[in-house]
């Protein structure tokens, strides 16, 4: 969508405080031992306080209030009981919500208490990289290039970008033009970043494998060479100068 009043902006303003406040509080609450299911639940009920409510599950019909991923899942994970967090596990949470009409959309991947495997260096690159690249986006960008820095500063950090999950426009859907904001260089993509509009940004950094395979769940992707991947996003406004970015609540980059 592009912000054309006061309304547009106090909208996405609250949709995107509330999808910021819950992801932020997933993280902090999330423990050793807790489900996934535990930790949706959790989640759903902020969601529901806020009167906000689940862009997967509105959208898609999606088995969750919330996209919980863990390990070699890299997206879209359902959140069971019997997906169990144990220490040192690699977790995402996708938390996007339509309220009052507006749709955001953000995530972030943590490694949960003591670092066992060494992972903390992958969720780094995605946090720092997701930086960079939003503060380089303004009005008459081009998309590609973003996505040529992403990949650039990935494969300087000895890792890789998954190729076919991507960023996107939102605000009055979940998914809106532009439909595709890759984290690589596609030449063939002509399309700039225009001022006032609201689109998601997120990195996809892997430790070996560039495409994100179908786990056989109708939902969940995975890796199926043991790679891991850490994804970060944010929606923001994009502008002349820095764009604004409306899910700075989630507290990601702290």
């Amino acid at each position: 969508m592009s912000i054309t009043s006061d309304a547009d902006l106090s909208g996405m303003q609250k949709v995107s405080k509330a999808v910021a406040i819950t992801l932020r509080k997933m993280i902090d609450h999330v423990a050793p031992g807790m489900s996934a299911k535990q930790l949706d639940e959790y989640g759903g009920n902020i969601l529901s306080e806020w009167g906000a409510r689940s862009a997967p599950k509105l959208t898609y019909g999606f088995p969750g209030w919330t996209c919980i991923s863990i390990n070699n899942e890299v997206a879209h994970g359902i959140p069971s009981h019997k997906k169990i967090f144990k220490e040192g596990d690699l977790i995402n949470i996708d938390v996007s919500a339509e309220l009052d009409g507006f749709w955001s959309d953000n995530g972030g991947s943590f490694v949960l208490g003591l670092d066992t495997h060494n992972r903390q260096p992958l969720v780094n690159a995605s946090k720092a990289i997701l930086q960079d690249a939003i503060s380089r986006i303004n009005d008459g960008v081009r998309i590609a290039d973003i996505g040529r820095l992403i990949e650039t500063e990935a494969k300087k950090l000895k890792f890789k970008v998954i190729k076919n999950l991507v960023g996107h426009g939102v605000g009055k859907s979940l998914h809106e033009e532009p439909f595709e904001i890759p984290c690589y260089y596609d030449r063939h993509n002509l399309a700039t970043f225009k001022k006032d509009s609201v689109v998601a940004i997120e990195t996809f950094i892997s430790t070996r494998t560039s495409f994100a395979e179908e786990k056989g769940d109708g939902w969940t992707f995975i890796t199926k060479d043991g790679s891991f991947v850490a994804q970060h996003e944010h929606t923001i406004i994009v502008t002349y100068g820095k764009p604004v970015i409306l899910t700075a609540d989630n507290e990601i980059w702290n």
